[in-house]
């Protein structure tokens, strides 16, 4: 990537007059970790890309060969397979993968498909002692080699052990377990390195899952990505948290080729509303208003003299979140404490920064159709200080019909994710329908995207060219 550019450049494109999130974090009662303060803005082309790319089907076949089948994606959490045998399924792009504990300190990826007749091996999660093919019984060990064949004598080109189970690569980090198709692919370190080093103070291993929602859309799974990479839709599409999200000044970042970053204050007011002087209290009253289980600011109700609702509500979380868990979390900043710190790994994941529960977001294909997408919503809260860590909860799938409020376990973030759903059909049908044949990127709150964009261009290129 190219060096950024001096900080006396960094503003250029920024909502006019707005405070900045640096001028925030100057604010903040408590010492803000330096990582916060850093700006990487590197010039981007700022050409559109064709519409085609969203639901053209060759295009897509190019994605799956080339981008799909040769990143980094992360399939599960350890935590979902704790014991020996405890075997989790992953889907993307037509392929189907067993992830498996096959020792106390090992994971694996095997191809679920029978290397007899193709059929799946296992259709359901679950703790397994031999991956059984169900059509005809041959059997593996959960290590992957080949354990019983009852008609050995018919396969003489199975001799030698050359029937054992095709195998992923696998990597972890964070208690992520991350796969990879290509098995000479790069370590996931070279991509994921600044995220990685931004969260350890995070702790993402000691973390559990307290909700995991899963859910199609009708919408190509770039177009689905893209809604949670920006914050200036929040003025039509999430107005009621305009009282306290500073959306059109949040701060963008580019850390390196796939790793890019998203902050958005909370307890202060959007810009957008600067002539309603609204003061601390009414902010509070929208927060509580539209809380959600992960962040936590207590009652609607008087803010104290010489503070502000950011504060008040940073100090509420605070005290919210020790009780929860037992851990001190008094030498907290308060954007760590508030604001949607997004940090995205290319291609489909996005992990929250801070310490209340972490959002965490991944977007895929569904199958092989380039216009439905499926994104998971999981969120992980730190283990009680004196306690186990508690297990995770199950994947609550939903349908394609059905709204994210059946999913109870959401709280207030079912209406926020209700409302970006309701574009999404549409920005595919709109896609479609373009009279100009190409969508066109903000050149700096929206550069993530475009960064998305030009990747998968160049992934795509490499890949046609052999290298």
């Amino acid at each position: 990537m190219n060096a950024p550019p001096p900080l006396s450049q960094l503003r250029k494109g920024r909502h006019p007059g707005a405070e900045s999130y640096e001028e925030i974090l100057d604010q903040d009662t408590r010492p803000v970790p330096a990582f916060l303060r850093e700006q990487h803005v590197p010039e981007l082309p700022l050409e559109g890309v064709p519409v085609e790319r969203y639901f053209d089907r060759e295009f897509f076949q190019k994605e799956v060969q080339h981008v799909w089948l040769k990143c980094w994606q992360w399939a599960c959490r350890e935590e979902d397979i704790p014991n020996v045998g405890d075997t989790e399924i992953y889907d993307v792009v037509g392929k189907s993968l067993l992830i498996c504990r096959t020792k106390p300190d090992e994971i694996r990826a095997f191809y679920n498909s029978c290397p007899h007749r193709g059929r799946k091996l296992a259709t359901l999660p679950g703790c397994k002692s031999e991956f059984r093919c169900p059509y005809h019984g041959l059997s593996w060990n959960t290590d992957g080699v080949l354990k019983n064949n009852h008609i050995a004598w018919d396969f003489p080109q199975w001799e030698g052990g050359k029937m054992d189970l095709p195998e992923a690569k696998v990597e972890t980090w964070g208690g992520f377990v991350f796969i990879n198709f290509d098995l000479n692919a790069r370590p996931l370190m070279d991509y994921l390195g600044p995220l990685a080093k931004d969260f350890e103070r995070y702790e993402l291993h000691n973390r559990h899952k307290i909700i995991h929602v899963q859910k199609p859309v009708r919408c190509n799974w770039k177009a689905l990505a893209e809604a949670f990479m920006e914050s200036h839709h929040s003025v039509t599409t999430h107005p009621q948290i305009l009282p306290f999200l500073a959306d059109v000044n949040s701060q963008y970042d580019l850390l390196n080729d796939y790793v890019s970053r998203h902050f958005s204050a909370q307890g202060v007011a959007s810009p957008l509303l600067a002539d309603q002087n609204l003061t601390a209290e009414q902010i509070i009253a929208a927060m509580t208003g539209q809380a959600t289980s992960r962040r936590q600011v207590g009652e609607a109700g008087a803010v104290p003299e010489g503070m502000t609702a950011r504060q008040f509500a940073a100090e509420q979380g605070r005290q919210a979140l020790s009780a929860s868990d037992g851990w001190d979390y008094s030498d907290k900043s308060d954007a760590e404490m508030l604001d949607a710190l997004l940090y995205n790994l290319w291609p489909n994941m996005s992990f929250w920064a801070g310490f209340p529960p972490n959002l965490v977001y991944r977007w895929r294909p569904r199958g092989l159709d380039p216009e439905v997408g499926i994104m998971d919503v999981v969120m992980l809260k730190r283990a009680p200080k004196d306690a186990p860590r508690p297990p995770p909860v199950p994947v609550h799938e939903l349908g394609i019909d059905e709204p994210w409020s059946a999913a109870e376990e959401l709280g207030g973030l079912a209406g926020i994710f209700e409302q970006d759903m309701g574009n999404l059909p549409y920005v595919q049908e709109g896609l479609h329908a373009s009279g100009t044949g190409v969508v066109h990127f903000a050149r700096y709150s929206e550069m993530r995207i475009r960064q998305l964009h030009l990747l998968i261009d160049r992934w795509i290129a490499a890949g046609e060219a052999g290298s």
